[in-house]
């Protein structure tokens, strides 16, 4: 579905994408790992046109769209959870979630199926978004995003700062939108133990490089916790 090819960004002087190469595979859960600083977030930037690249490819669907501006890929089905959430704290979570409609026809209320995947939304809709907690703003943040509609769903560490059971929800839920509902997800993580149980496939980036690559079954065999320990 997506494929990225020698895709290469700086930040001033320093090189910090290097040749990144990956796939993502169409109606699988894909987790990207890595420590800290090491461009997980940058390329996802990229990935969305937050970023412009500095050489290299990105073709979604076999189309490239390396140079397409950001709201343009969302209308071709890509969508954005970004680290931090980023929702709109003085916005109600019900006009957060329409703000995520905004590449379509606003709809005039919010599908049962946001409601029925994240329930306390719907019993915090009147809130505003700065009131929930961050387990909450989360959930909301992934429900904005799939107000596109978006046949891939790309999340930045979902699980920074997250309860224990806030996370497992999340996970369920991801798994729920690729099971069913037939999404790809792509899913930067640095909670090997979750990233392990959910994930179909898996990458691991170290100094701007992909450094390893293989089925999410596999990760403990192919020594990947290892290869994200501090």
């Amino acid at each position: 579905m997506l494929e990225v090819e020698n895709l290469n960004q700086y930040y001033g002087g320093s090189h910090i994408l290097r040749d990144v190469k990956l796939t993502v595979p169409d109606g699988k859960l894909t987790v990207l790992l890595g420590r800290n600083g090491v461009g997980k977030t940058t390329l996802l930037r990229c990935l969305m046109g937050v970023v412009q690249t500095r050489s290299g490819s990105i073709a979604w669907r076999g189309t490239p769209i390396t140079k397409l501006p950001t709201y343009s890929r969302v209308e071709q089905g890509l969508a954005y959870v970004p680290q931090g959430r980023d929702i709109f704290p003085r916005l109600t979570v019900e006009e957060n979630l329409l703000v995520g409609a905004a590449s379509k026809k606003a709809p005039k209320k919010i599908p049962d199926r946001i409601y029925e995947l994240f329930p306390v939304l719907k019993d915090m809709r009147t809130r505003r978004g700065g009131d929930l907690s961050g387990g909450q703003q989360q959930q909301l943040a992934i429900g904005r995003a799939l107000m596109s509609d978006p046949q891939l769903l790309i999340l930045d560490e979902p699980t920074e700062g997250i309860q224990p059971s806030i996370i497992q929800d999340i996970g369920r839920t991801l798994r729920q939108l690729v099971e069913e509902m037939g999404m790809t997800v792509l899913l930067v993580e640095q909670y090997y133990d979750f990233a392990k149980e959910i994930a179909d496939r898996y990458w691991v980036m170290s100094r701007g490089e992909i450094v390893a690559g293989g089925e999410g079954a596999n990760m403990d065999t192919d020594g990947v916790r290892a290869l994200i320990a501090v």
